[in-house]
């Protein structure tokens, strides 16, 4: 599997009613790739994440899986009820399908197994960002897609998080298609960057595809933007 595309992406079209979401969208990931996808509110960023995972329907175009290819998803949001007695193990053991034990999951995600008596509804948005991806780990995915994994995260969180990514990336060579808002993230993590504003703006490497006026064009000429990259 090392030597072929995860997943290509051909002229894909999405439509609500009568009207395009995202248009004439074609990108491949690789394994150990890092894609960043980018863009501003509204621009179709989860519509494709949601197209990718079968939950909507391409209009026209096409998306190949390579085979056998097992994917691991981290939704934008995950709310769990404060009285909800499930604990952090009881969670973990409702997954379907694993490779891993609910241990070693953990172990991967810098957690201790203590954590597995835990109740989730006593965990931070942090906290509970990890035991997601421990989630999304249990079956040894080659892919893993995260939509704005983040975005309710303190500062000091979002700098775990990313690190965490991009040591999974690099030890399981896993590759990883992300949403996000924050470049630094993206000049930091990504060997690819897809420009998304309904169509596709650009696609490459972030230090040569995301240059002044394309950010301009894609946010605005009123956007401020600060380069993080070295």
């Amino acid at each position: 599997m090392a030597d072929v595309a995860l997943l290509k992406v051909e002229h894909l079209t999405v439509h609500a009613g009568a009207n395009d979401i995202i248009r004439d969208i074609s990108f491949t990931l690789s394994p150990s790739e890092v894609l960043a996808v980018i863009g501003p509110n509204g621009a179709g960023k989860s519509v494709l994440l949601k197209t990718l995972l079968g939950i909507m329907k391409p209009t026209s175009g096409s998306i190949e899986w390579g085979n056998d290819v097992r994917v691991g998803y981290l939704p934008q949001r995950f709310l769990v009820d404060l009285y909800l007695p499930m604990t952090v193990g009881e969670f973990l053991d409702l997954k379907p399908s694993r490779v891993h034990s609910n241990k070693d999951v953990l172990k991967l995600v810098s957690i201790d197994e203590g954590w597995l008596t835990r109740r989730l509804a006593h965990l931070s948005s942090g906290q509970l960002q990890r035991i997601l991806l421990a989630w999304a780990l249990l079956d040894d995915p080659h892919v893993l897609l995260f939509d704005e994994p983040t975005e309710n995260v303190d500062v000091a969180g979002q700098e775990s998080i990313y690190a965490l990514l991009h040591h999974l990336e690099e030890t399981m060579k896993i590759a990883v298609l992300i949403v996000s808002h924050d470049l630094h993230v993206v000049y930091q993590y990504a060997n690819k960057v897809l420009c998304l504003n309904q169509k596709m703006m650009c696609f490459g490497t972030p230090d040569v595809t995301l240059t002044k006026d394309t950010l301009t064009e894609l946010y605005g000429e009123h956007a401020h933007f600060r380069h993080h990259h070295e």
